[in-house]
């Protein structure tokens, strides 16, 4: 159908196409995050307990600008609750403005990534969009179980964003995935875009 100067004109179709079933482009996204830098200052402290040091608190704000420049939030967010997953959760959130649900969940915590894609697929399909904070290797294997490409490693408070074609989580399997980016705080070192320098000063101003 095209719209003219003197009104609506009708096109046929060959008969080629016209029996031609036309699928939606379905897509959810799982956005892996693996926790900030974390702290060893603490000797008595375990694995479990241990918090954020300054760089990983200063690299949560270079990884939150450029969430904040591209606009990105999460319908849902899931995190480990160890304590370094939950800062940088928490963190992550506020300084994105995030103002919807946290859940954190100790089957995140040092867990199987079979484990992850079976949390994943009970989640609600109202929700396009999920932040997964945990820890490596397991991210990192269920971002290879995930995409057809091959993925090194995800370092500290690293983000590997993967487009699942699926309309349900409970589809969610291995190789329907693809990369729709991959960022991590060293990509930042010697060069910052001035968009997200801008972001990261007008952050550190409040």
């Amino acid at each position: 159908m095209l719209y003219g100067k003197l009104g609506v004109y009708m096109i046929q179709l060959p008969k080629k196409f016209q029996n031609i079933q036309y699928r939606r482009c379905l897509i959810k996204t799982i956005y892996l995050i693996r926790h900030a830098k974390s702290d060893w200052s603490d000797a008595g402290a375990s694995d479990f307990e241990r918090g954020l040091n300054r760089r990983g608190k200063r690299d949560l704000k270079t990884i939150s600008s450029y969430f904040s420049l591209r606009k990105l939030k999460p319908d849902l967010v899931l995190s480990s609750s160890a304590l370094r997953a939950q800062l940088t959760a928490d963190k992550l959130s506020k300084k994105i403005q995030y103002k919807g649900r946290i859940h954190y969940m100790e089957e995140l915590y040092m867990t199987r990534p079979e484990t992850l894609m079976n949390i994943l697929s009970l989640q609600d399909n109202s929700d396009e969009s999920i932040f997964l904070v945990g820890h490596n290797p397991e991210l990192t294997e269920l971002g290879n179980l995930l995409i057809q490409e091959e993925f090194t490693k995800l370092p500290t408070l690293g983000v590997l964003a993967i487009n699942l074609e699926i309309e349900r989580w409970e589809e969610i399997g291995e190789n329907l995935g693809h990369i729709d980016f991959f960022i991590h705080p060293k990509q930042f070192k010697y060069y910052m875009p001035k968009q997200i320098r801008a972001t990261w000063d007008k952050k550190k101003k409040k």
